[in-house]
Order: C-alpha cells, then sequence, then structure tokens
C-alpha cells in the first residue's frame, strides 16, 4: 500500500471533450445540438456490422496534452473494448484504451511550484447521454440522447498528489490553461468533468469515487463535502467501505451509486476493428515543434523580459487572450503599467460586464492610446477607469474622446492654487481637523478639490499645494 503522509488524498481522472469537427470514429459533428439524437449514425448508434474510422485529427490533439504534460509517448496506439451494460452503450463496450495509454508519466506544475505527477493520458470515446426528467432520484423514466455517443474524449489521471479540495481545483484550472493554449478545448462548446477519488487519514485511507463532477466550483463543493463526510462517519464510529458515490449538485451532498469495481469487471479486450497506430518519433517530433509557448513557460519570461511581478504574470499567462494582449500593449507602453491595468482594471471591467476576452471589442489600440495618455500623465487615472469601461461598450478614438470631452488632466500651478484655496475656504473644519494631526482630513480635501476639477486635477500636486496653505 502507498504510504501517505497527508490527511487527505485527493486523486483526479478528468475527461475534457476535445475541439474536433468530427467525433472520434465517425463523421457524425462534433457540436452541441437542440434537437437530440440528430447527430448520429451506424458507427455510433452501435449498429451490427458497423465498424469504426479513427479521426486522425483526435490522436493529434491528444499527443499534444502528453506532450505538454511532458508524459512518455507510446509507440504505438492501441484501443481496447471495456465492457459494460448500460443504456447509454448501445454496442455495450465504449472504446478506450488500457493496456497501453498514449502517454504515461507525465506531470502539470501548480502556481506554487508543486508538480503533480500524471499517471495516463488517454484517448476514449463518451457514451450517450442519460436524460432524468426532473432529477435522477425522482424520474419514472430515462431518456437517452446519442448525439454526444462517440465524441471524443481524453482521460487524465493524477496521482494521488493533492491534499485539499483547493489544491484539486488548482490543478482543474491549471489544466484547462495548457487545453486552451493548445487550442484543443473550447469553454464555450466542450465539456470537461472529473472522477474525484478522496480518501482521509482516519479511516486507513479507505478510497471512496465520486463521480461526474462537472464544473470547478462544483468539483471543490463535491470534495469539501465528500471530505466533511468521511471524517464525520469516522468519528461517529461508522466504517468507510470503498465505493462509488454520486454528485448531487442542488442538493450539495454525495451520495452512493455502488461498490467500487475493480478494472478486472470490465473484461477488457483488444479492439479488433481498430488496428494498432505507429506513433513514430518523426511524427512526434513534428507535433512537439509545433508547441506554443504554454502559461508556465510565459510567467517566466514575463517575469524576466518585462519586469513584473510574478503575481501580475501568473494572471495575465493564465488566459491566453490576455496574455497575447498584454504582449501587443507592453510592446509600445510601460510593461508594468500594462500589466497593472490588464490585470486589474480589464478583468474588472470584464466581470462587472459579465463578458469574456473573446467577447471584447476593444483591441490593443485602445488600450495603447488610453494608457499613453496616463503614462504621459495626460489624464488621471480615474478619468482613463471610466474611459475603459466606456470603450467596453463601444469602442471609440481614445485621444479625440479626451480632447472633446475636455478630460485632459489640469497640472496649471494657477489654476490649481485657485481651487484648493476655494476648497480651504469652505471646509474650515477639515483644515482645523488636519492641523490637529487627522491624516484622512487632507484627503477630504483633495476630495473636494478633485470634485471641483471634474476629477481632472493631478493628485499629486493638489496634495502638494495643500499641504503648502495648510499649515
Amino acid at each position: 500500500m502507498t504510504k501517505f503522509t497527508s490527511d487527505i488524498v485527493i486523486g483526479l481522472e478528468i475527461h475534457a471533450n476535445t475541439a474536433s469537427r468530427t467525433k472520434l470514429f465517425c463523421s457524425c459533428p462534433n457540436t452541441p445540438s437542440s434537437i437530440p439524437n440528430s447527430q448520429t449514425c451506424p458507427t455510433c448508434l452501435g449498429m451490427p456490422g458497423s465498424k469504426p474510422v479513427l479521426n486522425k485529427l483526435c490522436v493529434e490533439q491528444a499527443l499534444q496534452l502528453c506532450l505538454a504534460l511532458d508524459c512518455t509517448i507510446a509507440k504505438q496506439l492501441v484501443f481496447s473494448r471495456k465492457s459494460y451494460f448500460y443504456p447509454d452503450l448501445a454496442k455495450n463496450y465504449q472504446i478506450t484504451q488500457y493496456e497501453l495509454p498514449l502517454g504515461q508519466k507525465g506531470k502539470l506544475t501548480l502556481g506554487s511550484g508543486k508538480e503533480i505527477g500524471i499517471i495516463r493520458v488517454h484517448l476514449e470515446e463518451d457514451p450517450a447521454a442519460l436524460i432524468h426528467p426532473g432529477s435522477i432520484h425522482s424520474s419514472s423514466y430515462v431518456l437517452i440522447d446519442y448525439n454526444r455517443s462517440g465524441t471524443p474524449l481524453l482521460e487524465i489521471v493524477t496521482e494521488p498528489a493533492m491534499t485539499s479540495p483547493e489544491e484539486a481545483r488548482e490543478f482543474m484550472n491549471a489544466l484547462i490553461t495548457v487545453l486552451q493554449y493548445l487550442e484543443i478545448f473550447d469553454v464555450d462548446t466542450c465539456i470537461i468533468k472529473a472522477d474525484a477519488n478522496i480518501s482521509i487519514r482516519e479511516s486507513g485511507y479507505v478510497r471512496a469515487e465520486v463521480k461526474n463532477i462537472t464544473g470547478f466550483k462544483e468539483i471543490e463543493r463535491a470534495l469539501f463535502y465528500e471530505v466533511d463526510r468521511q471524517k464525520h462517519d469516522v468519528a461517529e464510529g461508522g466504517q468507510i467501505i470503498a465505493e462509488t458515490r454520486g454528485w448531487d449538485a442542488e442538493k450539495g451532498i454525495t451520495y452512493t451509486l455502488r461498490t467500487k469495481e475493480s478494472e478486472e469487471d470490465y473484461g477488457y479486450i483488444i479492439d479488433p476493428d481498430l488496428v494498432p497506430v505507429e506513433i513514430s518519433p518523426q511524427w512526434a517530433a513534428r507535433l512537439k515543434a509545433a508547441l506554443p509557448e504554454l502559461a508556465q513557460d510565459k510567467v517566466r519570461r514575463f517575469i524576466k523580459e518585462h519586469k513584473i511581478s510574478p503575481a501580475d504574470a501568473g494572471v495575465l499567462a493564465q488566459e491566453k487572450l490576455l496574455a497575447e494582449l498584454f504582449e501587443k500593449v507592453a510592446a509600445k507602453i510601460s510593461p508594468q503599467l500594462a500589466a497593472r491595468w490588464l490585470r486589474r482594471e480589464l478583468v474588472r471591467v470584464l466581470n462587472y460586464h459579465k463578458k469574456t476576452m473573446k467577447e471584447l471589442r476593444m483591441d490593443e489600440s485602445h488600450i495603447i492610446d488610453l494608457l499613453s495618455l496616463v503614462e504621459k500623465k495626460k489624464i488621471t487615472e480615474a478619468t482613463a477607469q471610466r474611459i475603459m469601461e466606456q470603450l467596453m461598450e463601444k469602442p471609440f478614438d481614445v485621444a479625440a474622446h479626451v480632447k472633446r470631452e475636455n478630460l485632459e488632466l489640469v497640472a496649471d500651478a494657477g489654476q490649481l492654487d485657485a481651487l484648493c484655496r476655494e476648497a480651504i475656504r469652505e471646509n474650515q473644519k477639515a483644515v482645523d481637523d488636519y492641523k490637529n494631526g487627522e491624516e484622512k482630513a487632507l484627503h477630504f480635501l483633495m476630495g473636494i478639490v478633485m470634485k471641483k476639477s471634474k476629477g481632472r486635477a493631478s493628485p499629486r500636486e493638489v496634495v502638494k499645494i495643500l499641504k503648502t496653505l495648510v499649515r
């Protein structure tokens, strides 16, 4: 038995759809459809006499992931039949890999620097979707949608190396970043699910598996619940058994499905309809040479080349489109200024409008024009924030807008002096408070000046003048 040292041990089996045009073994569309059973053929319906034909693009997508995760690549691609009898499998077996996975012994590094070992990466077909009207517990019948049957899945199995639900979620975020950088996963159309294996020290690390959890937040919720359940049961004198459990997202609980089966229960055999495919060194080398610079490599380069903080680099590199936008802006503007504004202000405005980087209408030219004015102290940061919010709704010529709306920074000493004197004259109590040692009273006076200048006064100059006048 493996010796564990942590109180909680978590391993994940992740299933991610790949963004190919067609399914894994037939030419049916691999795209979402609102019409059930409309994207099917004899092969994905498991009709007698139908034969699978392997999708080369899906193999290359899987190989790219194996290479990105630093896996050892198999010399041959070999498919097996995993036999089990369930309504979502019309032919009573799933085409998958068992004896020889495409990739083995890889790793993925988290932001903390911790490496999570990857046991295996392999390709398989997705079963059909079972639909329970109402809920899985209350429905009196089940519907089957075979549109999903045969869609390509990447299965990624980790070592039991995670020690908290938060760490498991961090791993999932890191993995989705790799998939997006490789452009083999589309968050808008593809689904990612996880089976989580959880055990605790108090039970002697008896493992329970929670199946088919969809979504990062749900994975974290399910893990927190399952850890608490196991600890509570042990504390009450109960015994944890090796079992497979389901996750009810609506109730926020796991529930028993069946006792844990072993791999031998599936009666794996090599699929006679699919001949082994050679993975030549030349093929793997060509795909490796075409790999993009991945997020963790960008983080290191951003820190070294652009001299930005590790925290900024980590946020910017996490999303490929954001990282690419930063590089374009940093070529024209101070990288530190660009990093701060893209990481904080752009992300803030995107979140407020509930938009993604894909939906961003402004481009790098708008942001360069805006930050150039900030960098040259032509406008205040408060003004720039308001302009960025407006750009999110509809892009426009930033320089012309600033000139037309008279938004340029007021830095004229005479004009600022007059505004400061006016603020002092109208707020004698704040003046007295500041003289008595209340520093925040000065900030109050500065706010008055900023209001009088409609946000156009230079805050630094205002503070300097106020300190000179209020003695």
